[in-house]
């Protein structure tokens, strides 16, 4: 029997649980809400609250971030004989508790995972009731903070306590406006026999021929059963037998006179479409598949030491790139909003200003599929933060499991773009360590160094090797050199506009700066 999927995006509802909401916001309850969504855009669409982005509404709106809240809906649901059921979250925003006819399913705490939870003997025939409550996230924080040890932050919220995304606490460019909402699709997965857990091409180039090692992980309904994964690419196949109790192996593809995908302004982008399918032996109907697209090339990053320092370059396909680039933030507090033309639409403009590669910035997302998928077909290079930004981190559970959990969802999902160059540990959390006075604050506290320079380099060693890593942005490879010295890797020029002027960008010489900026000025209004 295939894997299926249902839908859960209609029907709900949003209801005030607690907090010092206002009596007009109360008595409209219950109130239409969108899925995906949050709650400030809930309450925009009722016109119950002003635009957020207006005026002062930020102040006037931080009821809500305090504030508790529960997403309903129902749906009907008749069995198909599948042997299992899976409630299948792919963004929950953040600290909530899932109830499936009136029993509880899971509570979760992280906004930068996706969630599967088996509840094939909580559904009934006909409707069903689903229902999820969101615990305020400030609260949550202050709460996680305590317990975990307060740690230096750069903001009045203690975003480092959650896994949330950090600007929704506010920051020097953008709104405090803490959100709450089922952020990404919802549905229902009903499957038999086995299906597709993972599916992560590696990719290698040698000459004209390029290489697919296909990784692939299978969950199994039962152990027995002997398997076959088939993946083709440029109508070549190559198939994978996993034998009972077997729940992951690799399958390896060739092709022979691959077109290499080069970024913006040194070449073409082709992409090739990689298809891989999951039966059971003997049998023709597939169980489940996995469809993406792959480029061929190969991505190196050199730090060699010379005269001046040690340099920082990007070498695809042999040839050294100067790299035109530009931090990516969120397009939006409610990042539910941005869609494919969206997306589309600022990357015009990424090109529009001859950049050739966007830094996706720790103290945001993970984005979606969509804008990758963009920069693949671009020829837009990527270089991705993990989430972490100006701030210390508790290296103690919980916090601990949540941030291996989210990085090896993320690093699943995105390894296969093309557009994906280099992966990051944080921003400016090792500069903050020598530089901010965290160290006599922390009294010996952890700060996220073992994420930085030991959990983070492992996962990806599993799970997308050959992409490069840095521990942090800005980051010296010389050992015992500033983390922001400018003659040495990367670094950030932030006093031009903290103490300086504009003027004085003439004055540095740096390797790679991986981040600059001047505050813009608000509409004149």
């Amino acid at each position: 029997m295939p894997r299926t999927h249902l839908p859960l995006h209609d029907g709900w509802t949003l209801t005030p649980v607690a907090g010092d909401v206002p009596v007009q916001v109360a008595a409209a309850a219950p109130i239409p809400a969108g899925v995906p969504g949050s709650v400030h855009t809930d309450l925009l669409a009722a016109g119950l609250i002003a635009d957020p982005y207006l005026d002062d509404q930020e102040s006037r709106l931080a009821w809500i971030g305090l504030a508790d809240w529960r997403y309903s809906t129902t749906f009907d649901w008749s069995d198909d004989g599948a042997a299992r059921a899976d409630l299948v979250f792919d963004g929950l925003d953040t600290v909530a508790s899932i109830e499936l006819n009136g029993r509880p399913v899971a509570r979760t705490e992280n906004m930068h995972r996706t969630y599967r939870l088996g509840v094939r003997d909580l559904l009934r025939d006909g409707a069903n009731e689903l229902s999820v409550t969101f615990e305020s996230a400030v609260r949550f924080a202050d709460r996680a903070s305590l317990e975990l040890g307060a740690r230096p932050h750069v903001n009045h919220h203690p975003y480092n306590a959650v896994r949330k995304m950090a600007c929704n606490f506010g920051w020097d460019w953008g709104p405090d406006l803490v959100t709450a909402g089922i952020w990404r699709p919802v549905g229902i997965e009903t499957w038999s026999t086995a299906r597709l857990a993972a599916v992560r091409p590696v990719v290698e180039v040698h000459g004209d021929r390029g290489t697919v090692d296909v990784h692939v992980d299978v969950e199994r309904a039962d152990s027995s059963g002997t398997l076959v994964v088939v993946a083709e690419i440029a109508g070549v196949a190559a198939d994978l037998r996993l034998e009972p109790g077997q729940e992951s192996g690799v399958v390896s593809v060739a092709v022979d006179g691959v077109d290499l995908w080069w970024p913006r302004g040194h070449g073409a982008h082709p992409l090739y479409d990689l298809a891989v399918t999951l039966r059971a032996d003997g049998s023709d109907e597939g169980l489940d598949s996995w469809a993406g697209r792959i480029g061929f090339r190969t991505v190196r990053l050199d730090t060699p030491r010379d005269e001046h320092g040690t340099g920082f370059t990007f070498v695809v396909n042999g040839r050294p790139l100067f790299v035109k680039g530009a931090n990516w933030i969120p397009d939006d507090v409610f990042p539910h909003r941005v869609t494919r033309a969206r997306y589309a639409a600022r990357l015009d403009q990424a090109e529009e200003a001859e950049i050739n590669l966007l830094r996706v910035w720790g103290g945001g997302i993970f984005e979606a599929d969509d804008f990758y998928a963009e920069c693949d077909e671009r020829g837009l290079m990527v270089w991705q933060d993990f989430l972490f930004a100006c701030a210390a981190y508790s290296e103690a559970d919980p916090l601990r499991s949540e941030i291996i959990a989210e990085a090896r969802d993320n690093v699943t999902r995105l390894m296969a773009h093309p557009s994906l160059v280099h992966w990051n540990g944080c921003n400016e959390n090792i500069w903050g360590y020598v530089d901010w006075e965290w160290q006599p604050r922390l009294d010996g506290k952890t700060w996220g160094a073992q994420y930085y320079d030991q959990i983070l380099p492992s996962i990806l060693a599993e799970l997308d090797p050959g992409r490069s890593y840095t521990p942090g942005s800005p980051y010296s490879p010389e050992p015992g050199r500033h983390p922001n010295d400018p003659a040495y890797g990367t670094m950030h020029v932030w006093d031009v506009w903290n103490a300086r002027d504009y003027t004085v960008y003439r004055d540095y010489s740096p390797r790679f700066v991986s981040e600059f900026g001047w505050q813009g000025p608000p509409a004149f209004s």
